[in-house]
């Protein structure tokens, strides 16, 4: 894809930031449902769930196996927990389907494991969940062992992948992905009807109609663990709060390499960290060191 073929984006994208309104309550700024962490991979729950909500959604509920609660409840307190037994899959299967009706938007993926059970959450997030979903980490890996369930999901979908899991969704080396990051993204974006965040420095955002942005901020302090985690929190929280799912794509991947740039100026990149991204995502979200919100009454 050549360069004048796609958009860069600016913070001119801070315009579509969602307005908030002085008369709301918790229920105004949308649900997320957070499917993710496996044993031993709780700080992936946590990463996603927490940036959801630094990013302005109402509520967040995590749903996690059991193994998970003590950890989460520590961590994020604010969160709602919806644990699970991973050996009883069929009534794991009636707790997904009332967390579907109860959510506005799902995340999927981070954290999850290669388990059946695992596999198990990632098909019914997209044969059953038809409303905004983002799909990151394990669930992409999920989705690369079974290609049919991309073109299940009825509602708006947001893959995040980065190269090496671009490569086991389309069968590609990671050399081919690399030589067109935008183009790829386009391709992919449109042979599937989603929203395809390929992530790369920088990163390219395709959508379905064929247009791209490609992101601008950011830096290689963000190349460390937990990172993708808070994309995936950010966009969510953007889609809860009624961002058109391209623009919360943008959006999302613009501020979250704007946090990286703000950490960077404190912390460094050597020792930057994905919590840094989150504490540091308010910062990210203001115009000209003014509160970027849009209040009305």
């Amino acid at each position: 894809m050549r360069e004048s073929e796609y958009i860069r984006t600016g913070p001119e994208i801070l315009e579509y930031l969602p307005v908030r309104i002085s008369r709301s309550n918790k229920g105004t700024y949308g649900k997320i449902l957070c499917i993710a962490g496996s044993m031993h991979m709780a700080g992936a729950a946590y990463l996603c769930a927490w940036a959801a909500y630094r990013t302005g959604a109402g509520l967040v509920k995590v749903l996690t196996p059991k193994e998970n609660r003590v950890i989460l409840q520590n961590l994020l307190p604010e969160a709602l927990l919806m644990t699970f037994d991973t050996k009883d899959p069929e009534r794991s299967k009636e707790q997904v389907m009332e967390a579907f009706d109860w959510a506005d938007v799902t995340a999927l993926g981070p954290g999850l494991g290669r388990e059946p059970w695992a596999y198990e959450l990632t098909r019914l997030a997209m044969e059953y969940f038809h409303k905004p979903l983002v799909a990151d980490a394990d669930g992409l890996n999920h989705l690369a062992g079974h290609r049919e369930l991309l073109d299940t999901h009825q509602g708006e979908l947001i893959v995040t992948p980065h190269p090496g899991e671009f490569g086991r969704l389309t069968g590609m080396s990671v050399s081919q992905i690399l030589a067109d990051i935008p183009g790829h993204a386009v391709q992919f974006a449109g042979e599937h009807r989603c929203i395809c965040v390929l992530k790369d420095a920088p990163s390219a955002i395709g959508s379905p109609t064929g247009v791209c942005h490609v992101n601008t901020t950011g830096n290689n302090g963000m190349s460390t663990g937990g990172s993708g985690d808070v994309l995936t929190g950010i966009i969510s929280g953007l889609l809860a709060q009624k961002v058109p799912a391209y623009e919360a794509a943008v959006l999302g991947v613009w501020l979250h390499g704007r946090a990286g740039d703000l950490a960077a100026k404190s912390e460094g990149t050597y020792g930057m960290m994905a919590r840094h991204l989150v504490e540091y995502l308010p910062e990210a979200m203001k115009r000209n060191g003014k509160n970027g919100e849009k209040d009305r009454a």
